[in-house]
């Protein structure tokens, strides 16, 4: 044997045999799961998509019924690039959503909603809304009943539907009065579109046909797509027809759009009324296939057909399984062990399809909008961090890439307020620009992210070419977060705050300072930014090094950590500071012990946390991220106790859905979250010892992995 060939092999058995353990079978850990649902749930639909576009299907493998789920998991058709304004009609500035505040000594504006004056209020409510996310159109099936009807969802019989999470398929089997219809459903991989097969005796009998309805904006923090009011306000046509193909135009106020159709065989497209039109195939068949593309662009009118978007989609998903990470909890006698594992699977796929574009994506992926549509920056590490744990680093590197594009916004606001470098913004749309907010404006803890994220990147590639590509942003990050704490003459030190919101919301920004988590996210974060100039052949820079020996200590009382230092009776019984995101066991989580912390102190508080906190007012990712900490405190136990503590907002729907409550009927943070999670504790984080550190050693657990990284 040549030694070239024995090396390989001596590798490749040593990459297998990592951990004691044999190559995962990944193919047969993905079926586990596949989705199957075999009833009308309007919180179990199933989305296609490529992380830039994304379309979410009924029980019929369409978007047939989008009012019956607008409760549930609402029928979105979503992309990156469909964005919509009303006209600035009253002409208002962004200037006047300013409200100066007196803080430190200084000045310092902010854009925030207030209750008068009214043109104010109006002003705030105007940038808070605009720019907002489109629901690009429903495309389902008009199917007629034998009395002439139109058949409603409880019509739909006999319904049998699966995800097949290796292909990208959804196949659904349903009947409509004793009739069979077969429908395949595809997303495809490169392009904003999908494409359908449909099989049935209807399609002979004239009873079937495609429907394409296109809504207006509701302009509400929630729009799940179905609004068919106001016709007047906007505009459809058809604007180009061929024999097996038609576009459909879009205008509405400030933006226009496309869609382009194609189908296979005779069919013909019809305007039915405003915004809606029908797709009938000819009568002399009884399986009709067709594809529509969503573009902003008249000039694109290549679909791709079906069978060429089944090839894609299929080559996609395979290729995406066999990439990156795996886990697999096979043989565990945990019984949570199944349900874990089914999280994960099902996380990895819907991170992938809402969350995999070129920007920051809302909390809602690309399914409905919530709070308009627009992405938030603190949440921004719990969608993408998972990327580079699971050894998928490129699928992050598209999102943080954005950031060169908010720069110059990250810019003004820093210097609007009077600090150095950039102030990355909380809520935003996709160019930058914030959103008024009497909360999201005062938050901080989305200002280390970009640190933290661009370190993922660079301990994965090890390359020269990462730091040169993201340093003079990360710098000008740092330089904000050096300029940013008040120095505290009387006392020696630099405090964060006042004037700032902690991870924890429930706090009072005028009154609020030193929060435990984001002294720790700080510290640690302005370290690593020195690192990155160390890294460079650069000398630390002084200005940092001045804030870093003199930060405000975590604050801390009765030998356990405090929420703030401004916050004395955190965990009394009367508090009121008990509810919402318990960040304070965030600075021992995703992050090592920094800023002189003490593990000690941090196990103290993780068990006075867990035992009075409201556990009720908590959200999706904070079960993740406690996990997380219990990891780092060698307690494993609690570590898979707390990902699976019985709270509504802990729900993991059918198909894999982080349900919240009825407004936020799902909440990709909380997905993301698991997969960070589980991560770290199988491939362990800085001090970890041994394999499988946020896993019982009682036999309970057999866990395999591989393609992981472990956590800073």
């Amino acid at each position: 044997m040549k030694p070239a060939l024995l090396i390989l092999l001596l590798c490749l058995n040593i990459f297998n045999n990592a951990h004691g353990q044999s190559k995962i079978d990944r193919q047969a850990v993905v079926a586990r799961h596949h989705i199957k649902i075999t009833k009308v749930d309007s919180l179990a639909s199933l989305t296609v998509g490529n992380g830039r576009f994304a379309f979410t299907a009924d029980v019929t493998g369409l978007q047939t019924f989008p009012e019956n789920y607008q409760g549930g998991v609402a029928l979105g058709t979503q992309s990156e690039w469909g964005w919509h304004s009303w006209l600035n009609t009253e002409n208002y500035k962004f200037e006047e959503t300013l409200q100066d505040y007196n803080l430190n000594g200084k000045k310092v504006s902010y854009s925030v909603q207030v209750k008068e004056p009214k043109r104010k209020k109006d002003a705030a409510d105007y940038f808070r809304i605009n720019q907002h996310r489109l629901q690009l159109g429903n495309i389902g099936l008009e199917i007629t009943k034998e009395d002439g009807s139109l058949i409603k969802i409880k019509d739909v019989k006999n319904s049998k539907q699966e995800l097949n999470l290796w292909k990208g398929q959804i196949m659904s089997h349903f009947q409509v009065e004793g009739v069979p219809v077969e429908v395949i459903t595809y997303g495809h991989a490169d392009k904003d579109a999908i494409a359908a097969k449909i099989t049935s005796p209807l399609i002979r009998q004239g009873r079937l046909k495609i429907k394409m309805r296109l809504p207006y904006p509701n302009g509400a923090f929630k729009d799940v797509g179905n609004n068919y009011a106001s016709p007047d306000k906007h505009q459809s046509i058809i604007s180009e027809k061929v024999n097996t193909g038609a576009i459909i135009k879009h205008a509405l106020d400030t933006t226009t759009y496309y869609l382009v159709s194609q189908w296979q065989g005779n069919a013909e497209l019809k305007e039915k009324g405003p915004h809606y039109f029908t797709l009938t195939p000819d009568t002399k068949i009884e399986s009709f296939s067709f594809s529509v593309l969503f573009t902003p662009e008249a000039k694109e009118k290549i679909v791709p057909d079906f069978t060429s978007t089944q090839t894609n989609s299929q080559t996609a998903w395979k290729k995406f399984w066999q990439s990156g990470g795996a886990v697999d909890f096979a043989g565990s006698t945990d019984p949570r062990a199944k349900e874990l594992e089914r999280r994960v699977v099902l996380s990895q796929y819907l991170t992938r399809v809402q969350c995999a574009g070129n920007y920051p994506p809302q909390e809602t992926g690309l399914t409905y909008n919530s709070w308009y549509g627009k992405p938030h920056l603190e949440m921004f590490w719990w969608h993408a961090a998972h990327f580079a744990l699971w050894n998928r680093t490129e699928l992050l590197e598209k999102s943080l890439d954005w950031y060169f594009r908010a720069e110059k916004e990250a810019k003004a606001l820093a210097k609007r307020q009077g600090y150095e470098g950039l102030r990355w913004q909380k809520m935003v749309d996709h160019d930058g620009r914030e959103a008024p907010s009497s909360v999201g404006a005062f938050l901080v803890w989305q200002q280390p992210h970009f640190i933290y994220l661009a370190e993922l990147v660079y301990r994965n590639r090890k390359d020269k070419k990462v730091l040169d590509k993201y340093k003079d942003l990360l710098f000008a990050t740092a330089d904000f977060m050096a300029s940013y704490p008040a120095y505290d003459k009387q006392q020696d030190r630099y405090n964060l705050g006042k004037g700032l919101i902690p991870a924890q919301e429930c706090f009072d920004p005028l009154n609020t300072f030193n929060p435990t988590y984001e002294l720790a996210y700080w510290d640690w974060a302005l370290n690593v930014a020195q690192e990155w100039r160390t890294r460079l052949g650069m000398p630390r820079k002084k200005e940092w090094d001045e804030v870093l020996a003199k930060l405000a200590s975590l604050p801390q009382n009765e030998g356990v950590y405090l929420a703030t230092e401004s916050t004395l009776d955190s965990y009394s019984p009367e508090s009121k500071f008990t509810i919402d995101h318990p960040a304070v066991l965030a600075a021992f989580s995703t992050i090592p012990a920094s800023h002189n912390l003490s593990p000690a102190i941090m196990n103290k508080t993780f068990d006075t946390v867990w035992k009075v906190w409201h556990w009720d007012h908590t959200w999706g990712w904070d079960f993740p991220m406690v996990a997380m900490t219990a990891a780092r405190l060698n307690k494993p136990n609690r570590a898979i106790d707390a990902l699976f503590m019985k709270q509504t907002t802990n729900t993991y729907l059918p198909n894999g859905h982080n349900y919240q409550d009825k407004r936020l009927t799902i909440y990709l943070p909380g997905n993301g979250g698991i997969l960070s999670a589980v991560a770290m504790m199988c491939a362990g984080f800085t001090g970890s010892k041994g394999n499988n550190p946020g896993f019982p050693k009682d036999g309970s657990w057999k866990v395999k992995w591989e393609g992981l990284n472990p956590m800073p």
